[in-house]
């Protein structure tokens, strides 16, 4: 039996926490993979002011999936040391935050430039993260990301394989590797399903590498979401809309609390949300 648990980057909701928090009560939703907050990026907090969020959070019974944190999206020519003591800030975050999760990329490759002339260099980069985190009860997070030295399922499984830890892992997002060009399913899912231990939800098309709700693009959302329901997946899913400027709400059912609100992010998440909802009540 699987066991799908609902988050989201409420941040694509409102910049201010207690609208994020309003919106995603009105649909069910305790989770939050915390990314933005109050107009800043929750790893830019100090740990006073983190402290005071958690607060704010405990108080309207919202917990973090994950710390939705930029780390290893800088060049891989950048300068490495600040970066490194931003990650151990993230830590002490996770800690007050008591959250499991830490969301993290590879690296940008320099344009034009062969991703495998700079492995060696994110190989190292990781083993310092994994040093670092060594002992917190902190799993690092790898998320497959357009221009980064894991962008593909290929690359991917070879950061997952070569680094071999049990507290780094990979996030599977649709979309991603959508925009990447590269087969979801069965191709990219069958290679890298033994190390998925979280879902971001965000679809695209091939065409033109535009964001659409969850099942209604190219990555093949619905058939992910079935296989990990036949294999016992316990984890979340977390939504990441991207659906800036989208207008087509024909999702939205008539009297459902988002349907006679004003085009914006809350309505939008809506759309996503809906979407969602429906794949998984197909699913059950």
């Amino acid at each position: 039996m699987s066991i799908f648990l609902l988050s989201a980057f409420a941040d694509e909701i409102d910049s201010d926490l207690k609208t994020q928090m309003d919106v995603l009560d009105q649909h069910g939703i305790k989770f939050i993979e915390m990314r933005g907050v109050n107009g800043k990026l929750l790893v830019d907090y100090s740990l006073d002011e983190v402290k005071e969020i958690k607060s704010q959070l405990d108080a309207r019974g919202f917990k973090l999936s994950a710390i939705g944190s930029p780390l290893g999206k800088i060049k891989i020519t950048d300068d490495f040391e600040p970066h490194l003591e931003l990650f151990k800030h993230t830590l002490e975050i996770a800690k007050i935050m008591e959250c499991k999760y830490i969301r993290m990329f590879s690296f940008f490759m320099p344009k034009g430039e062969d991703p495998s002339n700079y492995r060696g260099e994110v190989i190292n980069r990781w083993r310092n993260f994994i040093n670092e985190a060594k002992g917190s009860g902190v799993v690092l997070l790898h998320e497959n990301e357009s221009g980064i030295y894991g962008d593909t399922p290929e690359r991917c499984l070879d950061l997952l394989e070569t680094l071999n830890c049990d507290y780094f892992k990979g996030i599977f997002d649709f979309a991603n590797f959508v925009q990447c060009n590269a087969r979801n399913y069965p191709d990219g899912f069958e290679l890298l399903k033994d190390h998925i231990v979280y879902i971001h939800v965000k679809d695209a098309v091939y065409s033109d590498h535009h964001v659409v709700p969850a099942g209604l693009g190219d990555g093949n959302v619905v058939e992910i979401l079935k296989e990990l329901h036949s294999q016992g997946y316990e984890g979340f899913l977390s939504l990441e809309p991207h659906l800036w400027g989208y207008s087509d709400f024909s999702l939205l059912e008539p009297g459902s609390p988002s349907y006679d609100l004003p085009e914006g992010g809350a309505k939008s998440f809506a759309v996503a949300v809906q979407a969602l909802k429906n794949i998984l009540k197909d699913i059950n």
